[in-house]
């Protein structure tokens, strides 16, 4: 059974930072391009990463500010958050994709964590 658990999100105020983790169990890990999304209501696709950590994409609202990387030794994906901005709040959850490259389609992702949630707040 595939599960994705996120952790780290929090409270944090403007301009500052977080870190956080999926933990990925019941697949091959470095098979499989990851991503992370924010629902804040709406679903958005913020970064993703092939398989081999190669290559990365960043939606331009996060851009220069969040960094998308992964362990495969660890079975682990990241996303490091800095220069927190309010409208950053929402909840985050990593995904799945269906091969070792990404898409921008959230169709192509078949496996999504529960979440953890992002406030930025002073």
């Amino acid at each position: 059974e595939v599960q994705l658990v996120e952790s780290g999100g929090g409270l944090v105020q403007p301009g500052g930072s977080l870190r956080l983790s999926c933990a990925a169990s019941g697949f091959t890990f470095d098979d499989y391009a990851m991503a992370w999304f924010r629902r804040a209501p709406e679903r958005e696709l913020l970064a993703a990463i092939s398989a081999n950590g190669d290559t990365t994409y960043y939606a331009d609202s996060v851009k220069g500010r969040f960094t998308i990387s992964r362990d495969n030794g660890l079975n682990t994906l990241y996303l490091q958050m800095d220069n927190l901005e309010e409208q950053d709040t929402g909840l985050y959850f990593c995904a799945k994709s269906g091969g070792p490259m990404y898409s921008l389609a959230h169709y192509s992702y078949d496996n999504w964590g529960q979440g953890t949630q992002v406030t930025v707040s002073s």
